[in-house]
């Protein structure tokens, strides 16, 4: 049923060839079945420029990105059916408005019945087809009702929906967006919309976070995303409020949630009283109970964080809660003050990097009465709601602050080491500077007073008038002395 899909939006492979190393591909799927006929019929409807201005704002230039229609396959109505396959450019805004100004609300083949949907077919065939398994960003505008075969056991159907999440692999990462949008149509009404995006693979996830954290999608989407998935890491975070410094060791945050201890090296038992804001990142649940633990692994070394509670009691999102904690340093990792590392680091810093981990377990998670009153508002009597209930398998979740431990080495030591060599080689100097140096010697050849020049370490020999070698004059640094004395010369060292 989905061929027509695969030739529609093969290009996208093609596409991805020779894209910049940091583009992502992206597939907006929409719903175009018979239960969303108010968004197409209400002349008053801002559904087409939602989507519009959603796909101009998620996607950077040169990212890939597929644009296609969905509701449920049927022999000869294929689903999803591509609308356009594309490279980001400038022109992006006019290419989607105009393939979504033709397209229209879906009907069965050969009858007037609107079209029936299948939102797990649709997520199957966008990952397995349009991204061909690869890492990408799937987004899903959806009214928020799944019904294939026009099936009333929503509920069921809602729960292979949730499956498909929540345990498919290929899912990393998982949020939506409840939007409010009021329409009359013809046949039905609706309050509002739900958006769904999908990060497909670890570099799918990253890529969503950069884009939400650049605030690209907050510039079309105001509301905040609840988050699907996952549920079992970076549920909490850590924020320093304040800290107790002990002697010789003192903490401070850095650009991108870093935590930096600057720690004297002649410091003894560098540790640190340290009072955090926990947060919860995962709306829209309270963490209705956990017990909560933490340890540092710097330089290889896992050690315990003394917590001042190890329970966490209805942790609402956006509502920190105050945490004091002992945290001790690998002393024995901390290089000695005469040690090449510390050298080596001096006037700078050595640095340890490492990370603080949290540990939640028996976590419970709750919906917020909020949230499930805000769903009810915008999709009265829908049971997909249920998809935001917490699977029951998710009972711990993983939390990490990456840290580093820098040391602070004076450079008097390599001043002084560098003072000794210097001295070192200026009394090299000056004893090569002693052996290379030519000496005057006076030597008497017979009756002749001679005035040679040698170095110390070599032999020249002596001649008389005639020519003849009568001995050889040896040079040391301990003196002159004559060799090979030929018998009967006189020759001798110094004059008359």
């Amino acid at each position: 049923m989905i061929r027509a899909f695969v030739r529609t939006v093969a290009g996208a492979a093609l596409l991805c060839t020779g894209a910049s190393t940091f583009a992502i591909p992206q597939v907006f799927l929409v719903q175009n079945s018979g239960w969303m006929e108010p968004f197409y019929s209400d002349a008053r409807s801002q559904f087409k420029p939602l989507v519009t201005e959603l796909v101009v704002a998620a996607a950077q230039p040169g990212d890939p990105v597929v644009l296609a229609a969905f509701n449920q396959a049927l022999p000869g109505a294929p689903s999803p059916r591509g609308l356009l396959s594309v490279k980001a450019e400038p022109a992006l805004r006019q290419q989607v408005s105009g393939a979504l100004d033709r397209l229209e609300v879906a009907r069965k083949p050969g009858s007037s019945a609107l079209a029936d949907t299948d939102l797990g077919e649709a997520l199957g065939a966008a990952i397995n087809t349009a991204l061909a398994g690869k890492p990408g960003i799937i987004w899903l505008v959806t009214n928020n009702r799944n019904s294939p075969n026009n099936d009333q056991a929503t509920a069921t159907r809602n729960r292979e929906f949730y499956e498909l999440i929540h345990q498919g692999g290929s899912i990393d990462k998982a949020l939506a967006f409840p939007l409010r949008m009021p329409v009359q149509g013809a046949h039905y009404h609706a309050n509002g919309l739900m958006v769904y995006a999908f990060g497909v693979g670890q570099q799918g996830a990253r890529a969503l976070d950069q884009m939400l954290a650049a605030g690209r999608v907050g510039q079309v989407i105001t509301e905040p995303p609840a988050r699907l998935k996952p549920l079992d890491r970076d549920t909490v975070r850590l924020v320093p409020r304040r800290v107790d410094d002990s002697p010789g060791v003192s903490f401070s945050m850095a650009q991108g949630g870093l935590l930096r201890a600057d720690v004297d090296p002649q410091a003894r038992a560098p540790a640190a009283r340290i009072g955090w804001y926990l947060e919860n990142t995962i709306y829209p649940y309270t963490i209705a109970g956990a017990s909560i633990s933490a340890r540092s692994l710097l330089a290889g070394e896992s050690l315990p964080i003394t917590l001042g509670s190890g329970e966490v009691r209805s942790l609402a999102p956006g509502v920190p809660e105050p945490l004091a904690s002992t945290m001790r340093l690998p002393v024995a990792h901390i290089p000695a003050r005469w040690s090449i590392a510390a050298l080596k680091s001096a006037g700078s810093a050595y640095v340890l990097p490492g990370r603080i981990e949290l540990h939640l377990a028996g976590q419970k998670l709750e919906l917020s009465r909020a949230f499930r009153e805000r769903m009810e508002q915008l999709f009265p009597g829908d049971p997909l709601p249920e998809i935001f209930v917490p699977p029951d398998r998710i009972k711990e979740s993983h939390a990490m602050l990456p840290i580093e431990v820098r040391m602070h080495y004076p450079l008097q030591p390599l001043l002084l080491i560098g003072g000794a060599s210097l001295l070192a080689l200026l009394a090299a100097a000056v004893a090569a500077y002693a052996f290379a140096r030519p000496r005057k010697v006076r030597v008497t050849v017979g009756d002749e007073v001679r005035m040679l020049h040698a170095r110390p370490g070599t032999t020249q020999p002596i001649f008389d008038n005639a020519g003849n070698q009568v001995a050889q004059l040896k040079t040391t640094l301990f003196g002159h002395h004559l060799t090979d004395l030929r018998e009967g010369a006189q020759v001798h060292l110094g004059g008359r």
